[in-house]
Protein backbone atom coordinates (compact mmCIF):
# COMPACT_ATOMS: atom_id res chain seq x y z
CA UNK A 1 0.00 0.00 0.00
CA UNK A 2 2.49 2.10 0.99
CA UNK A 3 4.08 2.22 -2.90
CA UNK A 4 0.91 2.28 -4.00
CA UNK A 5 0.81 5.50 -2.52
CA UNK A 6 3.90 6.86 -2.66
CA UNK A 7 3.78 6.43 -6.85
CA UNK A 8 1.24 8.96 -7.12
CA UNK A 9 2.86 11.55 -4.39
CA UNK A 10 5.57 11.57 -6.58
CA UNK A 11 3.68 12.07 -9.80
CA UNK A 12 1.88 15.01 -8.18
CA UNK A 13 5.03 16.73 -6.81
CA UNK A 14 6.75 16.17 -10.24
CA UNK A 15 4.22 18.44 -11.93
CA UNK A 16 4.07 20.80 -9.57
CA UNK A 17 7.87 21.42 -10.10
CA UNK A 18 7.01 21.44 -13.59
CA UNK A 19 4.30 23.93 -12.98
CA UNK A 20 6.81 26.67 -11.07
CA UNK A 21 9.31 25.84 -13.27
CA UNK A 22 6.93 26.35 -16.15
CA UNK A 23 5.76 29.62 -14.23
CA UNK A 24 9.38 30.60 -13.59
CA UNK A 25 10.42 30.43 -16.93
CA UNK A 26 7.08 32.55 -17.63
CA UNK A 27 7.68 35.38 -15.42
CA UNK A 28 11.48 35.57 -16.64
CA UNK A 29 10.69 35.62 -20.42
CA UNK A 30 8.12 38.15 -19.30
CA UNK A 31 10.53 40.12 -17.85
CA UNK A 32 13.37 39.79 -20.43
CA UNK A 33 10.33 40.77 -23.00
CA UNK A 34 9.96 43.58 -21.11
CA UNK A 35 12.97 44.63 -20.69
CA UNK A 36 13.65 44.34 -24.41
CA UNK A 37 10.60 46.52 -25.25
CA UNK A 38 11.78 48.74 -22.64
CA UNK A 39 15.56 49.04 -24.26
CA UNK A 40 14.48 49.44 -27.77
CA UNK A 41 12.01 52.33 -26.84
CA UNK A 42 14.09 54.20 -23.86
CA UNK A 43 17.22 53.09 -22.78
CA UNK A 44 18.77 53.01 -26.32
CA UNK A 45 17.97 56.43 -27.02
CA UNK A 46 19.20 57.28 -23.82
CA UNK A 47 23.04 58.36 -23.60
CA UNK A 48 24.19 59.08 -19.58
CA UNK A 49 27.61 60.25 -17.85
CA UNK A 50 28.37 60.97 -14.40
CA UNK A 51 31.64 63.21 -15.61
CA UNK A 52 30.31 66.45 -16.25
CA UNK A 53 31.35 69.61 -14.37
CA UNK A 54 29.40 72.92 -13.86
CA UNK A 55 31.61 75.62 -15.89
CA UNK A 56 31.18 79.46 -16.62
CA UNK A 57 32.53 82.54 -17.21
CA UNK A 58 35.43 83.86 -15.01
CA UNK A 59 35.94 87.61 -15.91
CA UNK A 60 39.28 88.94 -15.33
CA UNK A 61 39.78 92.62 -13.66
CA UNK A 62 43.02 93.67 -15.16
CA UNK A 63 44.43 97.86 -15.56
CA UNK A 64 44.60 99.17 -18.67
CA UNK A 65 47.27 101.62 -16.80
CA UNK A 66 49.77 101.68 -14.35
CA UNK A 67 49.17 102.96 -10.93
CA UNK A 68 49.12 102.53 -7.50
CA UNK A 69 46.43 101.48 -5.79
CA UNK A 70 44.34 103.07 -2.93
CA UNK A 71 40.96 101.89 -2.91
CA UNK A 72 39.27 98.39 -3.20
CA UNK A 73 36.00 98.06 -3.22
CA UNK A 74 34.74 94.14 -3.22
CA UNK A 75 36.11 90.72 -1.78
CA UNK A 76 36.21 87.12 -2.28
CA UNK A 77 32.05 85.77 -2.31
CA UNK A 78 30.88 88.99 -2.32
CA UNK A 79 28.11 89.96 -5.00
CA UNK A 80 28.61 93.03 -6.93
CA UNK A 81 26.55 94.74 -9.70
CA UNK A 82 27.40 95.96 -12.95
CA UNK A 83 29.98 99.23 -13.44
CA UNK A 84 30.50 99.27 -9.23
CA UNK A 85 33.95 100.08 -8.63
CA UNK A 86 36.43 97.60 -7.48
CA UNK A 87 39.64 98.79 -7.52
CA UNK A 88 40.69 102.68 -7.52
CA UNK A 89 44.41 103.47 -8.99
CA UNK A 90 46.11 106.92 -7.89
CA UNK A 91 44.54 109.54 -10.03
CA UNK A 92 46.77 112.51 -9.42
CA UNK A 93 49.33 112.02 -12.45
CA UNK A 94 46.30 111.09 -15.09
CA UNK A 95 44.27 114.40 -13.06
CA UNK A 96 47.88 116.71 -14.45
CA UNK A 97 47.86 115.33 -17.53
CA UNK A 98 44.28 116.00 -18.23
CA UNK A 99 44.56 119.48 -17.16
CA UNK A 100 47.59 119.96 -19.48
CA UNK A 101 45.73 118.47 -22.37
CA UNK A 102 42.54 120.52 -21.81
CA UNK A 103 44.75 123.60 -21.56
CA UNK A 104 46.36 122.92 -24.71
CA UNK A 105 43.19 122.65 -26.38
CA UNK A 106 42.25 125.85 -25.37
CA UNK A 107 45.04 127.28 -26.27
CA UNK A 108 44.82 125.65 -29.23
CA UNK A 109 41.43 127.30 -30.26
CA UNK A 110 41.96 130.61 -29.63
CA UNK A 111 45.07 130.29 -31.93
CA UNK A 112 42.90 129.14 -34.45
CA UNK A 113 40.42 132.02 -33.72
CA UNK A 114 43.15 134.32 -34.17
CA UNK A 115 44.07 132.47 -37.78
CA UNK A 116 40.82 133.24 -38.68
CA UNK A 117 40.69 136.87 -37.42
CA UNK A 118 44.06 137.49 -39.32
CA UNK A 119 42.59 136.53 -42.96
CA UNK A 120 39.81 138.96 -42.25
CA UNK A 121 42.92 141.50 -41.26
CA UNK A 122 45.28 140.50 -44.46
CA UNK A 123 41.72 140.59 -46.47
CA UNK A 124 41.78 144.28 -45.47
CA UNK A 125 45.32 144.97 -46.17
CA UNK A 126 45.11 143.66 -49.70
CA UNK A 127 42.31 146.05 -49.71
CA UNK A 128 44.62 148.87 -48.55
CA UNK A 129 47.57 147.78 -50.96
CA UNK A 130 44.77 147.73 -54.21
CA UNK A 131 44.08 151.69 -52.87
CA UNK A 132 47.71 152.69 -52.88
CA UNK A 133 48.46 150.72 -55.97
CA UNK A 134 45.87 152.72 -57.85
CA UNK A 135 46.77 155.85 -56.00
CA UNK A 136 50.06 155.25 -57.12
CA UNK A 137 49.13 154.22 -60.88
CA UNK A 138 46.91 157.43 -61.32
CA UNK A 139 49.86 159.94 -60.27
CA UNK A 140 51.95 158.15 -62.47
CA UNK A 141 50.15 158.12 -65.32
CA UNK A 142 49.42 162.28 -64.42
CA UNK A 143 53.27 162.99 -63.80
CA UNK A 144 53.53 160.98 -67.25
CA UNK A 145 51.70 163.43 -69.69
CA UNK A 146 53.28 166.14 -67.81
CA UNK A 147 56.85 165.33 -68.72
CA UNK A 148 56.09 165.24 -72.14
CA UNK A 149 55.35 168.99 -71.75
CA UNK A 150 57.97 169.54 -69.34
CA UNK A 151 56.17 170.58 -66.75
CA UNK A 152 57.72 168.54 -63.86
CA UNK A 153 61.58 166.94 -63.89
CA UNK A 154 62.33 163.27 -64.61
CA UNK A 155 63.66 163.23 -61.07
CA UNK A 156 59.96 163.54 -59.66
CA UNK A 157 58.76 161.41 -62.81
CA UNK A 158 61.10 158.29 -61.41
CA UNK A 159 59.49 158.48 -57.98
CA UNK A 160 56.55 158.19 -59.32
CA UNK A 161 57.57 155.41 -61.06
CA UNK A 162 59.28 153.48 -58.21
CA UNK A 163 56.26 154.34 -55.64
CA UNK A 164 53.83 152.30 -58.21
CA UNK A 165 56.49 149.48 -58.07
CA UNK A 166 56.79 149.74 -53.89
CA UNK A 167 52.70 149.77 -54.19
CA UNK A 168 52.74 146.95 -56.53
CA UNK A 169 54.97 144.84 -54.05
CA UNK A 170 53.14 145.61 -51.21
CA UNK A 171 49.77 144.67 -53.07
CA UNK A 172 51.88 141.21 -53.24
CA UNK A 173 53.32 140.71 -50.38
CA UNK A 174 49.97 140.99 -48.54
CA UNK A 175 48.53 138.72 -51.19
CA UNK A 176 50.84 135.95 -50.58
CA UNK A 177 50.35 136.12 -46.74
CA UNK A 178 46.71 136.01 -47.47
CA UNK A 179 47.06 133.19 -49.21
CA UNK A 180 49.52 131.61 -46.28
CA UNK A 181 46.84 132.10 -44.09
CA UNK A 182 44.39 130.93 -45.80
CA UNK A 183 46.25 127.55 -46.89
CA UNK A 184 45.96 126.92 -42.58
CA UNK A 185 41.71 127.82 -42.40
CA UNK A 186 40.95 126.86 -45.89
CA UNK A 187 37.62 124.73 -45.83
CA UNK A 188 37.30 124.79 -41.70
CA UNK A 189 36.03 125.90 -39.10
CA UNK A 190 37.07 125.96 -35.65
CA UNK A 191 35.67 122.30 -34.69
CA UNK A 192 37.17 120.63 -37.44
CA UNK A 193 40.86 122.43 -37.69
CA UNK A 194 43.79 119.49 -37.70
CA UNK A 195 45.30 122.05 -34.78
CA UNK A 196 41.79 121.71 -32.78
CA UNK A 197 40.85 117.92 -33.78
CA UNK A 198 44.65 116.47 -32.95
CA UNK A 199 44.49 118.70 -29.46
CA UNK A 200 40.72 117.27 -28.98
CA UNK A 201 42.58 114.20 -29.74
CA UNK A 202 45.09 114.19 -26.39
CA UNK A 203 42.20 115.66 -24.37
CA UNK A 204 40.34 112.29 -24.98
CA UNK A 205 43.10 110.55 -24.57
CA UNK A 206 44.05 112.30 -21.21
CA UNK A 207 40.49 111.58 -19.77
CA UNK A 208 40.33 107.80 -20.66
CA UNK A 209 43.48 107.52 -18.43
CA UNK A 210 41.94 109.29 -15.65
CA UNK A 211 38.60 107.46 -16.25
CA UNK A 212 40.53 104.19 -16.28
CA UNK A 213 42.07 105.21 -12.46
CA UNK A 214 38.58 103.71 -11.60
CA UNK A 215 38.22 99.66 -12.63
CA UNK A 216 34.16 98.84 -12.71
CA UNK A 217 32.74 95.31 -12.73
CA UNK A 218 31.68 94.37 -16.22
CA UNK A 219 29.31 92.21 -15.35
CA UNK A 220 27.64 91.41 -12.14
CA UNK A 221 28.71 88.11 -10.17
CA UNK A 222 30.19 86.91 -7.51
CA UNK A 223 34.25 87.77 -6.72
CA UNK A 224 36.94 85.18 -6.41
CA UNK A 225 40.47 85.20 -6.71
CA UNK A 226 41.32 88.84 -5.32
CA UNK A 227 45.10 89.24 -5.62
CA UNK A 228 45.27 92.97 -5.34
CA UNK A 229 46.87 94.60 -2.42
CA UNK A 230 46.25 98.42 -0.79
CA UNK A 231 49.66 100.17 -1.95
CA UNK A 232 50.60 97.78 -4.61
CA UNK A 233 51.64 99.18 -7.73
CA UNK A 234 49.83 97.25 -11.11
CA UNK A 235 50.45 97.73 -14.50
CA UNK A 236 48.35 96.97 -17.39
CA UNK A 237 47.43 93.13 -17.78
CA UNK A 238 48.09 92.51 -14.33
CA UNK A 239 45.22 90.10 -13.07
CA UNK A 240 43.36 92.02 -10.01
CA UNK A 241 40.67 89.82 -9.13
CA UNK A 242 37.77 88.08 -11.23
CA UNK A 243 34.03 88.28 -11.43
CA UNK A 244 32.23 85.33 -12.25
CA UNK A 245 28.23 85.51 -13.10
CA UNK A 246 26.74 82.88 -11.81
CA UNK A 247 23.39 82.91 -13.57
CA UNK A 248 25.05 82.00 -16.68
CA UNK A 249 26.68 78.77 -15.96
CA UNK A 250 26.41 75.76 -18.25
CA UNK A 251 27.73 72.16 -17.77
CA UNK A 252 30.23 70.13 -19.25
CA UNK A 253 29.70 66.46 -19.94
CA UNK A 254 32.61 64.15 -20.98
CA UNK A 255 30.80 61.36 -23.41
CA UNK A 256 32.78 58.53 -24.61
CA UNK A 257 33.45 58.23 -28.40
CA UNK A 258 30.87 55.45 -29.05
CA UNK A 259 28.11 57.78 -27.39
CA UNK A 260 28.59 60.86 -29.45
CA UNK A 261 27.16 58.92 -32.89
CA UNK A 262 23.46 59.46 -31.60
CA UNK A 263 24.25 62.91 -30.14
CA UNK A 264 23.00 66.31 -31.85
CA UNK A 265 22.91 69.77 -30.80
CA UNK A 266 19.00 70.72 -29.34
CA UNK A 267 18.61 67.20 -27.95
CA UNK A 268 16.93 67.53 -24.06
CA UNK A 269 18.97 66.84 -21.35
CA UNK A 270 17.75 66.08 -17.77
CA UNK A 271 20.60 66.75 -14.92
CA UNK A 272 20.69 66.42 -10.93
CA UNK A 273 23.87 67.96 -8.69
CA UNK A 274 25.08 65.90 -6.20
CA UNK A 275 25.27 69.10 -3.76
CA UNK A 276 21.23 68.88 -4.15
CA UNK A 277 20.85 64.84 -4.83
CA UNK A 278 18.59 63.27 -6.80
CA UNK A 279 15.26 65.83 -5.13
CA UNK A 280 16.18 68.69 -7.78
CA UNK A 281 16.00 67.76 -11.49
CA UNK A 282 17.64 70.05 -13.95
CA UNK A 283 16.40 70.34 -17.26
CA UNK A 284 18.64 71.47 -20.37
CA UNK A 285 19.37 71.13 -24.05
CA UNK A 286 22.55 70.25 -26.01
CA UNK A 287 24.12 73.58 -27.29
CA UNK A 288 27.55 71.87 -28.91
CA UNK A 289 29.78 69.77 -28.92
CA UNK A 290 33.70 70.37 -28.19
CA UNK A 291 36.38 71.21 -31.15
CA UNK A 292 38.36 68.38 -29.85
CA UNK A 293 38.46 65.40 -27.49
CA UNK A 294 40.03 66.83 -23.94
CA UNK A 295 43.41 65.03 -24.34
CA UNK A 296 43.68 66.97 -27.69
CA UNK A 297 44.09 70.42 -25.59
CA UNK A 298 45.62 68.69 -22.69
CA UNK A 299 48.80 70.51 -21.37
CA UNK A 300 51.14 68.19 -21.68
CA UNK A 301 49.08 66.12 -24.85
CA UNK A 302 49.45 62.01 -24.43
CA UNK A 303 52.20 60.86 -26.91
CA UNK A 304 50.92 57.72 -28.57
CA UNK A 305 53.52 56.65 -30.75
CA UNK A 306 55.68 54.87 -28.71
CA UNK A 307 56.06 50.96 -28.22
CA UNK A 308 54.03 50.75 -24.97
CA UNK A 309 50.90 52.53 -26.23
CA UNK A 310 47.33 51.51 -25.29
CA UNK A 311 44.28 52.44 -26.94
CA UNK A 312 42.05 54.49 -23.92
CA UNK A 313 38.43 55.57 -25.11
CA UNK A 314 38.74 58.93 -25.69
CA UNK A 315 35.57 61.68 -24.54
CA UNK A 316 34.98 64.74 -25.93
CA UNK A 317 32.85 67.46 -24.06
CA UNK A 318 29.36 68.44 -24.71
CA UNK A 319 27.98 71.97 -23.83
CA UNK A 320 24.96 72.06 -22.11
CA UNK A 321 22.76 74.91 -21.37
CA UNK A 322 20.26 75.14 -18.35
CA UNK A 323 16.79 76.48 -17.31
CA UNK A 324 17.36 80.28 -16.15
CA UNK A 325 14.55 79.76 -14.00
CA UNK A 326 15.79 76.47 -12.16
CA UNK A 327 19.15 77.73 -12.09
CA UNK A 328 18.33 80.82 -10.20
CA UNK A 329 15.86 78.44 -8.03
CA UNK A 330 18.92 76.46 -7.48
CA UNK A 331 22.22 78.06 -8.02
CA UNK A 332 25.24 76.42 -8.80
CA UNK A 333 28.53 76.89 -8.62
CA UNK A 334 31.53 76.08 -11.25
CA UNK A 335 32.97 72.66 -11.16
CA UNK A 336 30.30 71.14 -9.05
CA UNK A 337 29.91 67.34 -10.42
CA UNK A 338 26.73 66.39 -12.59
CA UNK A 339 24.81 63.27 -13.39
CA UNK A 340 23.37 63.92 -17.08
CA UNK A 341 21.37 62.15 -19.47
CA UNK A 342 20.76 63.06 -22.65
CA UNK A 343 17.46 61.79 -25.00
CA UNK A 344 18.48 61.35 -28.07
CA UNK A 345 15.15 60.66 -30.03
CA UNK A 346 15.30 63.77 -31.46
CA UNK A 347 18.30 63.28 -34.40
CA UNK A 348 17.33 65.45 -37.50
CA UNK A 349 19.78 68.11 -36.46
CA UNK A 350 22.83 68.46 -37.29
CA UNK A 351 25.69 66.74 -35.38
CA UNK A 352 28.06 69.64 -35.73
CA UNK A 353 26.95 73.39 -36.53
CA UNK A 354 26.80 74.42 -39.81
CA UNK A 355 29.80 76.87 -41.04
CA UNK A 356 28.68 80.38 -41.14
CA UNK A 357 26.38 80.45 -38.28
CA UNK A 358 26.27 83.73 -36.56
CA UNK A 359 28.09 83.34 -32.91
CA UNK A 360 25.58 85.05 -30.39
CA UNK A 361 27.13 88.19 -28.90
CA UNK A 362 27.95 88.84 -25.49
CA UNK A 363 29.10 92.52 -24.47
CA UNK A 364 28.94 95.13 -21.90
CA UNK A 365 28.08 99.04 -21.73
CA UNK A 366 29.96 99.49 -18.51
CA UNK A 367 32.73 101.48 -20.82
CA UNK A 368 30.66 102.82 -23.21
CA UNK A 369 30.43 106.12 -21.50
CA UNK A 370 33.79 106.38 -21.38
CA UNK A 371 33.74 108.61 -24.54
CA UNK A 372 30.72 110.28 -24.33
CA UNK A 373 31.76 111.59 -21.40
CA UNK A 374 35.10 112.63 -23.43
CA UNK A 375 33.04 114.03 -26.22
CA UNK A 376 31.17 116.34 -23.86
CA UNK A 377 33.98 117.35 -22.15
CA UNK A 378 35.92 118.16 -25.79
CA UNK A 379 32.97 120.03 -26.99
CA UNK A 380 32.57 122.38 -23.38
CA UNK A 381 36.12 123.53 -24.28
CA UNK A 382 35.58 124.43 -27.70
CA UNK A 383 32.67 126.07 -27.12
CA UNK A 384 34.18 127.95 -24.17
CA UNK A 385 36.82 129.60 -26.05
CA UNK A 386 35.32 129.70 -29.81
CA UNK A 387 32.62 132.40 -28.90
CA UNK A 388 32.32 135.52 -30.80
CA UNK A 389 34.26 133.85 -33.25
CA UNK A 390 31.68 132.46 -35.83
CA UNK A 391 31.24 136.00 -37.22
CA UNK A 392 34.71 135.81 -38.66
CA UNK A 393 35.28 132.71 -39.53
CA UNK A 394 32.07 133.16 -41.82
CA UNK A 395 33.60 136.61 -43.11
CA UNK A 396 36.57 134.72 -43.95
CA UNK A 397 35.03 131.84 -45.81
CA UNK A 398 33.48 134.82 -47.65
CA UNK A 399 36.23 136.62 -48.59
CA UNK A 400 38.01 132.70 -49.53
CA UNK A 401 35.73 132.81 -52.29
CA UNK A 402 37.65 135.35 -54.75
CA UNK A 403 39.73 137.35 -53.24
CA UNK A 404 41.21 138.17 -57.07
CA UNK A 405 37.79 139.56 -57.96
CA UNK A 406 37.94 142.08 -55.28
CA UNK A 407 41.10 143.20 -56.27
CA UNK A 408 40.04 143.84 -59.85
CA UNK A 409 36.78 145.14 -58.87
CA UNK A 410 39.03 147.56 -56.98
CA UNK A 411 41.50 148.98 -59.94
CA UNK A 412 38.37 149.01 -62.16
CA UNK A 413 36.79 151.46 -59.79
CA UNK A 414 40.66 153.27 -60.16
CA UNK A 415 39.93 153.39 -64.09
CA UNK A 416 43.32 152.01 -63.89
CA UNK A 417 45.03 148.69 -65.40
CA UNK A 418 47.48 147.01 -62.55
CA UNK A 419 49.18 145.47 -65.37
CA UNK A 420 51.18 148.15 -67.03
CA UNK A 421 50.02 151.26 -65.36
CA UNK A 422 48.17 152.62 -68.41
CA UNK A 423 45.19 154.47 -68.14
CA UNK A 424 42.28 152.50 -69.61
Amino acid sequence: MSEQNSAPQSSALRGRRKRWLAIAIGGFAVIGIAWGVYWASVLRYEQSTDDAYVSGNVVQITPQISGTVVSIGADDTQFVKAGQTLVRLDEADSKVALDQAEAQLARTVREVRSLFATSAQLQSAIAARQAELATAESDLARRERLASSGAISGEELQHAREAMSGARAGLSGAQQQFAANRARVDHTTIDDHPDVKNAAAHVRDAYLAYARTALPAPVAGFVAKRAVQLGQRVSPGTPLMAIVPLDQVWVDANFKEPQLASMRIGQPVTLHADIYGGKVTYHGKIAGFGAGTGSAFALLPAQNATGNWIKIVQRVPVRIGLDPQELAAHPLQIGLSMQVEVDTHQRSADRLPEPGQPAQAVETDVFRSLGDVADARVKAIIAANESGATQSAAHVAQSQSAPDATARRTLARSGHSAANGRPL
